[in-house]
């Protein structure tokens, strides 16, 4: 293992907390939450921080997202090149062949739903995929070979946007909505949402959010598939993992709380004693600050630009509260480079084009679901398993186990 450049048992001569045991494997002292440390070797994409830049593969994620349609990087993601013409169309058609459920997975679907009321469809999403991949006899990916790894993961993110919507729309009280092959992805994610052909503008608006938040290097749930990956699970389970890894509020499901923000400081002349009082009492600023980006994240300067095309009050807000919000940052926090981060503005860029808040973070599942399988496929070319150590800190063992009178 390299952490920074250097090797692991050097860094952790300089940085170590407490001795290695006397017994046993040797030990390395990391930063807490593995900040920095590099645990592997990819070519899918990387996020450079203090540059305000990432990329997947070798290309500009950013622009990528201003110049390809979502079919067109997934199609990179998953075989190594940006396609042509023919190849774009081709690849277009073979992945929204895919997206109608099997009857077993759509038969269950509303006890899913119903179970799930109160959670929502990322939660449900996680039931479903299980119950898809056993459907689709998926196999431990140590057991197949390449190409069937690689339709695994193409069967399981094309059906992910039809479970989503139809979740949403069971728990509504509504009919789901048969998924289109004559669609693009986002254009089919927001008609299987609403029922209606949606407007080109909003359809290309979602798709560059999409395409923005495919990848993202070594995030929390890109990490967890890629564990479970290294045990030989099914590309079903290792997606699984990746969604309950998603779900939580300082991962992917920020999106709807940062809008909150939004709403909790109303009006302009509210947002410097809402924010100041907030940053004191130490509470986070939902859609600032990211564990990565020492800059502007490139992201949310994308999103702003969409959301400026369209325009009107909430987008005048949002640039004026985000505006105030770094500058009280900037006071109250000095030497921390806190900026929007891609919740803010996907937010808002969501909300413009329709989009349920309940509805946010599961958007970003039908995004990441192709990064994560990206990842699996490479994960799974490596046989060795992903099995840190802990430090146990507990009451010095053994401790005689006391008898009950």
């Amino acid at each position: 293992m390299q952490i920074n450049g250097t090797t692991a048992t050097a860094t952790a001569t300089a940085t170590a907390t407490a001795p290695a045991p006397a017994k046993g494997a040797p030990v390395v002292d990391v930063p807490r939450g593995l900040a920095g440390v590099v645990v592997t070797e990819t070519v899918l994409g990387d996020v450079r921080g203090r540059e305000g830049f990432y990329h997947y593969r070798q290309y500009s994620a950013v622009e990528l997202a201003q110049k390809r349609s979502f079919e067109d990087v997934w199609h990179l993601m998953i075989h190594g090149e940006l396609p042509d013409a023919a190849r774009s169309a081709s690849f277009a058609r073979e992945t929204a062949a895919l997206r109608t459920l099997p009857e077993e997975v759509r038969a269950a679907l509303p006890a899913i739903a119903r179970a799930g009321s109160l959670s929502g469809p990322l939660a449900g999403l996680r039931t479903a995929l299980s119950l898809f991949g056993a459907s689709r006899g998926f196999r431990p990916v140590y057991d197949i070979d390449a190409d069937r790894r690689r339709e695994d993961t193409l069967a399981a993110a094309a059906v992910v946007p039809t479970m989503l919507t139809a979740l949403h729309r069971l728990g509504e009280g509504l009919e789901p909505v048969e998924p289109r092959e004559d669609l693009s992805y986002a254009a089919n994610y927001l008609y299987m949402l609403t029922g209606s052909e949606p407007d080109p503008a909003h359809a290309r608006a979602i798709e560059q959010y999409l395409i923005s938040t495919i990848d993202h290097g070594f995030n929390a749930s890109t990490f967890t598939s890629r564990v479970i990956t290294s045990t030989g699970a099914d590309v079903a389970a290792c997606l699984v993992g990746a969604v309950g890894a998603l779900s939580g509020p300082l991962h992917g499901g920020a999106p709807s709380r940062a809008l909150d923000t939004l709403d909790a400081i109303g009006t302009p002349e509210r947002t410097d004693p809402w924010i100041r009082e907030r940053v004191l009492a130490g509470d986070r600023i939902m859609g600032f600050g990211h564990p990565v980006y020492r800059t502007e994240d490139p992201r949310s300067r994308m999103l702003r630009g969409i959301a400026e095309g369209f325009g009107g009050p909430l987008v005048e807000f949002a640039v004026e509260v985000e505006r105030h919000v770094e500058a009280i940052l900037a006071e109250l926090k000095p030497g921390r480079e806190l900026h929007t981060n891609v919740e803010f503005y996907a937010g808002v860029v969501m909300e413009l084009c329709g989009l349920p808040r309940t509805m946010f973070t599961p958007t970003f599942a039908a995004a990441r679901v192709v990064g994560w399988s990206a990842n699996i496929l490479e994960q799974a070319q490596d046989s060795k398993i992903i099995r840190p150590a802990a430090r146990y800190v507990g009451v010095e063992p053994p401790v005689a186990v006391p008898v009950i009178v």
